[in-house]
């Protein structure tokens, strides 16, 4: 049998934290004792020692593998990962076999996108909060996941309040954001040479 990559929660325990990491392990015990935590699948450490071994690129076989736990977390939720008119979102956290505080990182609301986004401000009723994810979204996957620094991102929403005449992050409404978002989308390409990703896979 091949090695195993990923793990729904429910296929895990507390005395797996040298395989699903401290974070893994804890999440797959709550889900076994019915605490009520959303579902989700770690990546293996193992995976991740395979990465680094495979020169930093994601093995084919456990692309495959982090695919197909994507399609089992699209039935478990009945939405579908990009969908445009039911995306399913997940937040991506960094995890280790020893507690880390403060050390990992995390990217949220990954799934989302320019379309995307409209359809979850059509349907929540609050644009200002639609907007606000997406340019956060692109915020941290250009931070962590490319290493494009925050400092450009923050100076560009400093530049955004003084034109606008306000102090606090939460006075920029939905407009604002909108064109926040395309702002950072510019800057990721004018620091890597590439548009911004638009499909979530």
């Amino acid at each position: 049998m091949s090695k195993k990559y990923c793990y729904l929660f429910s296929e895990g325990n507390a005395d797996m934290r040298e395989l699903l990491g401290g974070k893994g392990a804890n999440l797959a015990e709550m889900t076994n004792i019915g605490l009520p935590v959303p579902q989700g699948f770690t990546i293996t450490t193992e995976a991740c020692t395979q990465y680094y071994e495979d020169g930093r690129e994601i093995n084919p076989s456990i692309m495959a593998e982090i695919n197909e736990y994507i399609g089992k977390m699209e039935e478990i939720t009945g939405k579908k990962f990009g969908d445009a008119k039911n995306p399913l979102l997940v937040s991506v956290r960094s995890g280790a076999r020893a507690s880390m505080p403060g050390m990992m990182d995390t990217i949220l609301n990954l799934g989302l996108n320019e379309t995307v986004v409209n359809t979850i401000a059509e349907q929540s009723g609050n644009p200002r909060w639609a907007w606000d994810c997406y340019r956060r979204f692109i915020q941290m996957y250009s931070d962590v996941v490319m290493e494009v620094g925050k400092k450009y991102f923050e100076a560009l929403i400093d530049q955004m309040k003084e034109e606008k005449g306000v102090k606090l992050d939460v006075e920029l409404d939905a407009d604002d954001l909108h064109k926040l978002a395309d702002q950072f989308k510019a800057e990721y390409k004018a620091k890597l040479g590439e548009d911004f990703p638009s499909d979530p896979k």
